[in-house]
């Protein structure tokens, strides 16, 4: 998930949410927390890490870096915010580990869904759980990993409360 963006957008995470938080062995954020509050509501269902965005105040870029990397299953995953100057979102955050050849990027940012392939790196924006901006649903992404393979989807939703 990412681009949470709370308090400022929700009060509360979206019940569509927990739901599957409820259920998650590791919750990834990619960055617009906005607040630490977020991160630890977050823990209470599962390990928390993530990355911080342009939109994170400084308590939040301390706990977080501008990138990170990990390993599910032998599956290689790259996070980055992927805010910048030039390109488009999911091209600044391919360039930013176009030679590490990650299997996935994960990155946020422009709050809008996005799943492609760029040459054999899966690029995937789980979108907003919270906002939306012009796109018709709230979203966030659930990433299932077995070994030496993966899936990610989205899940989309229309309310937030």
């Amino acid at each position: 998930m990412g681009d949470t963006h709370m308090p400022r957008m929700a009060k509360s995470l979206p019940p569509r949410l927990i739901e599957e938080l409820d259920t998650a062995d590791r919750i990834i954020h990619t960055g617009d927390w906005q607040s630490i509050a977020v991160y630890d509501e977050l823990q209470r269902f599962a390990p928390v890490d993530g990355v911080y965005g342009n939109a994170d105040p400084p308590e939040v870029r301390e706990q977080f870096g501008r990138e990170k990397r990990f390993s599910f299953d032998g599956i290689m995953v790259s996070l980055v915010h992927g805010d910048g100057k030039g390109k488009t979102t999911p091209l600044r955050a391919l360039d930013t580990f176009r030679e590490e050849q990650p299997d996935i990027i994960l990155f946020g940012h422009s709050h809008i869904p996005y799943h492609e392939n760029h040459d054999g790196i899966v690029l995937f924006n789980p979108g907003s759980p919270t906002d939306k901006r012009r796109e018709a649903d709230f979203s966030f992404g659930i990433l299932e990993t077995e070994t030496g393979s993966f899936t990610l989807r989205h899940v989309l939703y229309s309310s937030k409360v």
